[in-house]
């Protein structure tokens, strides 16, 4: 602090009223770097509230991005089960069909040895009916004759 000369009635006024300008400039910059600086804190503020809702916004956007993942991985394991459960099922189908073309393939057969036995009975019939009908006709034939030979 500076020492003011002395004059009459006190202190030389020219004296103080230098000091007080300097103190009133001194005080007047600080003032204005005071406001410097609550703007720079405004400012920093503004930002931290921007970059908490940044933080947020990127937490919200990590937690969509795990329960996207979440998702996607419940969705490939539905898929793999449901390719699982198709490609069970299609074997299923593939051995029902074998099945049933056995059995169809088998009952045809029978039928077909059905139809061949009975050919052959019917066949054996035919043959055993023309033997009896020639037979009879044989018969009717020998008694044509022995009635020729009697004379009337």
């Amino acid at each position: 602090m500076d020492k003011f000369n002395r004059a009459l009635h006190g202190y030389d006024p020219d004296e103080v009223n230098a000091f007080l300008d300097q103190v009133i400039n001194h005080v007047e910059k600080m003032v204005d770097e005071i406001k410097v600086k609550d703007a720079k804190i405004k400012k920093l503020e503004a930002e931290i509230n921007s970059s908490a809702n940044v933080r947020e916004k990127l937490a919200q956007y990590e937690r969509m991005e795990k329960t996207m993942n979440s998702t996607l991985f419940i969705a490939q394991k539905t898929s793999d089960q449901i390719k699982s459960n198709a490609y069970r099922e299609s074997e299923l189908i593939v051995d029902d069909a074998k099945k049933n073309a056995n059995r169809i393939v088998n009952e045809s057969l029978l039928k077909a040895e059905k139809i061949e036995n009975e050919a052959i009975t019917l066949k054996r019939n035919v043959t055993v009916y023309k033997r009896r009908l020639k037979n009879i006709i044989e018969e009717q034939l020998n008694m044509v004759d022995e009635i020729e030979k009697v004379d009337f």
